[in-house]
């Protein structure tokens, strides 16, 4: 299993930025990391500045979101819903995008979901409880 460091992350995402602004060729994993910075122009300026982006720390207690965390909670969920895994994600992830009439804001709602379920595992030492995510997305979706 790819586990990349702190850093490979963030350069990742950094480059693929790079090479979207710059008119570069895409892998198709950084085309949807590209895809994903786009949706989120609250980061272009931290992305665009790879020395201050890989370097800052962000301090959920002093209420400073982590960009890198969330643009990968986002490129999970896409590779779930590519291959609808969890099975089921995709319908929910539709009946989501129907209720909020937005993708994106439907696909926050699930990202909330992940992150809560990746918090918990690491929290307890486990593995992600699946069905505890499913109930979640159920949840919101009503």
């Amino acid at each position: 299993m790819f586990s990349p460091t702190r850093d490979q992350a963030r350069r990742f995402f950094v480059e693929a930025w790079r090479k979207r602004r710059q008119g570069e060729i895409l892998s198709g994993l950084e085309h949807l990391a590209a895809d994903l910075v786009l949706a989120h122009p609250e980061y272009h300026a931290l992305l665009d500045d790879p020395e201050e982006a890989l370097a800052k720390d962000f301090s959920a207690e002093a209420g400073q979101p982590n960009p890198f965390l969330h643009l990968s909670l986002h490129l999970a969920i896409e590779e779930q819903l590519s291959i609808d895994q969890p099975p089921g994600i995709r319908r929910i992830a539709d009946a989501l995008a129907a209720r909020t009439g937005d993708r994106h804001a439907a696909l926050h709602e699930i990202l909330e979901c992940l992150g809560e379920t990746v918090w918990r595992a690491q929290r307890d030492g486990a593995p992600p409880d699946v069905h505890a995510y499913l109930e979640c997305l159920r949840r919101r979706a009503g």
